[in-house]
């Protein structure tokens, strides 16, 4: 395989303060609000110039969901989905084997079977079927059913569905992946990224789109909404885990579907946070972090079907014993893992250290399942565009990651020449080539990457909302900033900057992470905790009584959801010279 550089330790990002706004905007909306400064610019920052618009952003409300006919084919696709009812059909939920495909899956089955409809699901095995649609795999799953409904996976599907169309069997496709050059010619086709639809909000979930198909089913059919509200906690979680935009009609999905989780967790959700000890109030990032990867394990290891069984189960009793084998999937998935990324990173080490954009690493050995897992730990070392495969019968199959900014999937299809399949987003996708292609796969995905992306992009940042006193920080603060999640991708968790800062206890934790006491050299009676996750290296220093500046977001502590702690982002030592330091 072509050189990369000798660089396995991630490097420092670049602190990116954002820009300010104009000192009238922030006195006018703090007046308007009754907050201070600090709470104004951040609300500011995120589009919020009005009172009216602060009522919306912190209090969404389900009215203010798209109207679902919006989307190009939606009435196509209630109006058949109603007639299989009418008719007692045999519907196929036919799903991806990650988070998004499964919640999608269990969403699907679990409303549309209390409404009385025939549905049986297929996920395909990520080891001996790959994503998406396939006629081998239409083939197995196929077998008697009158309408298939692809979720999170189709768009780029055109051959398979348009064998199965031929069949006489029609194709319902729930996508929100980037559609190719021909839109596949099923019944009807659900994506709002499609260029002829017209559906105000572009940045759904797989399992968002299959949430507006039953939304239209459900207005069609004149049915109460309440009961696929039900189903929200599904979506929060695809949301969550797939990553994509806390904006818009995403932001109120997801801020019903938390409440759900908090207030009344499905067995199968409960028994899995039971077994991650998932404490305190839910977040986003603790799905991302800590209910997400369990979910995928499956899928992963063996077959995503335990996980839609588990999100399907009605009782805890029943959902136990599936999490159970899934916390042993789980670890299984870890070690694998853990495994895996030392080779890769060991691949770094041992290649040439020629100047590259791009990294593309290929071992046989290497389970496909755990490919995007390894090329996100890679990217965090290299922070550049990598690509990681395994291969196998001589076929190389892996995901790609990128850095943010850049959009790997252009890059992708300026190579398709050179690929089977692929598929995905700006940031992350999938892809599978014949394995005596990867070397030239890999020259190509150079020179693209060479000729398109900035010098901006391959250096990491660690954007700051706003430089913030400590003193600020009380109850009233941050019980504002915990109304402005919830926070995910365009609306993140502020990131505060503070300075002048001392540790007057620091704390290692299993050899890698940092726990602190931590005051301004000018106020030490004003305390907060901090944790710093794989940030053990900086213990020395503050040991010694350094002053330092620290990047963080403030979190509620998980084990007192009534103080919170700073989580540290990074550290940066101040100069003893500064005349405070001597306090």
């Amino acid at each position: 395989m072509p050189g990369a550089p000798l660089q396995t330790a991630s490097p420092r990002p670049e602190w990116q303060l954002k820009e300010k706004p104009s000192a009238q905007r922030i006195h006018s909306l703090a007046d308007a609000l009754g907050v201070n400064a600090s709470l104004a610019t951040l609300l500011l920052q995120r589009g919020v110039e009005t009172f009216d618009q602060a009522k919306t952003f912190f209090r969404p409300s389900l009215d203010q969901l798209c109207d679902p006919f919006a989307m190009k084919d939606m009435d196509k696709a209630a109006g058949r989905l109603a007639r299989a009812m009418e008719q007692k059909e045999r519907v196929l939920v036919y799903g991806d084997y990650d988070v998004d495909g499964v919640t999608a899956v269990a969403m699907c089955c679990s409303f549309l079977q209390k409404l009385g409809l025939s549905i049986d699901f297929y996920i395909p095995s990520r080891h001996q079927e790959g994503y998406g649609l396939s006629r081998a795999s239409a083939a197995r799953a196929l077998q008697g059913h009158d309408l298939v409904i692809t979720l999170d996976c189709g768009i780029r599907s055109v051959d398979a569905i348009g064998a199965i169309q031929g069949q006489g069997v029609d194709v319902i496709v729930c996508d929100h992946h980037e559609p190719g050059a021909t839109i596949p010619p099923a019944l009807a086709v659900l994506d709002p990224k499609r260029p002829d639809c017209a559906y105000p909000y572009k940045m759904l979930s797989g399992c968002g789109v299959a949430f507006k198909l039953l939304q239209a089913f459900a207005q069609h059919q004149n049915f109460s909404l309440e009961a696929l509200y039900e189903q929200l906690d599904l979506v929060a979680l695809s949301i969550a885990c797939d990553l994509v935009d806390l904006t818009g009609e995403n932001r109120i999905l997801a801020y019903y579907g938390l409440q759900r989780l908090r207030d009344s967790p499905r067995p199968g959700i409960k028994a899995l946070m039971d077994s991650s000890r998932l404490l305190g109030h839910v977040h986003i990032d603790q799905l991302v972090f800590r209910v997400g990867p369990r979910i995928n394990a499956p899928g992963r290891i063996d077959h995503a079907k335990l996980s839609v069984a588990l999100l399907l189960s009605k009782e805890l009793e029943q959902a136990r014993p599936l999490s159970e084998a899934i916390e042993a999937k789980n670890a299984q998935r870890r070690a694998l893992d853990a495994r895996t990324t030392a080779e890769a990173l060991a691949q770094l080490e041992c290649h040439d250290a020629i100047e590259r954009k791009t990294t593309v690493l290929c071992a046989p050995h290497w389970d496909r399942g755990i490919v995007g897992i390894v090329a996100a730990r890679c990217v965090e070392h290299v922070f550049r565009p990598t690509v990681v495969l395994a291969a196998s019968d001589g076929i190389a199959t892996g995901s790609a990651r990128s850095v943010p900014g850049f959009n790997i999937y252009e890059a992708l299809t300026a190579c398709s020449d050179l690929l089977i399949r692929y598929g995905g987003h700006a940031f992350a996708a999938g892809l599978s080539l014949r394995l005596e292609h990867v070397t030239a796969f890999a020259k190509r995905f150079e020179e693209v990457v060479q000729e398109t992306i900035q010098p901006a992009h391959l250096v990491p940042v660690q954007p700051i909302d706003l430089a913030l006193p400590l003193t600020e920080i009380d109850r009233k603060f941050c019980a504002v900033l915990q109304q402005m999640g919830p926070f995910g991708p365009k609306n993140m968790r502020p990131v505060f900057v503070s300075e002048h800062l001392k540790a007057s206890r620091c704390v290692v934790l299993r050899e890698h992470h940092l726990k602190l006491v931590l005051h301004t050299i000018d106020n030490p009676e004003l305390t907060f905790s901090a944790i710093g996750f794989h940030m053990a290296a900086h213990a020395p220093t503050l040991r010694n009584g350094q002053p330092f500046q620290a990047a963080y977001t403030l979190q509620e502590d998980p084990f007192d959801d009534k103080r919170w702690q700073f989580q540290l982002k990074d550290i940066h030592p101040e100069s003893l010279d500064d005349d405070r330091s001597t306090h």
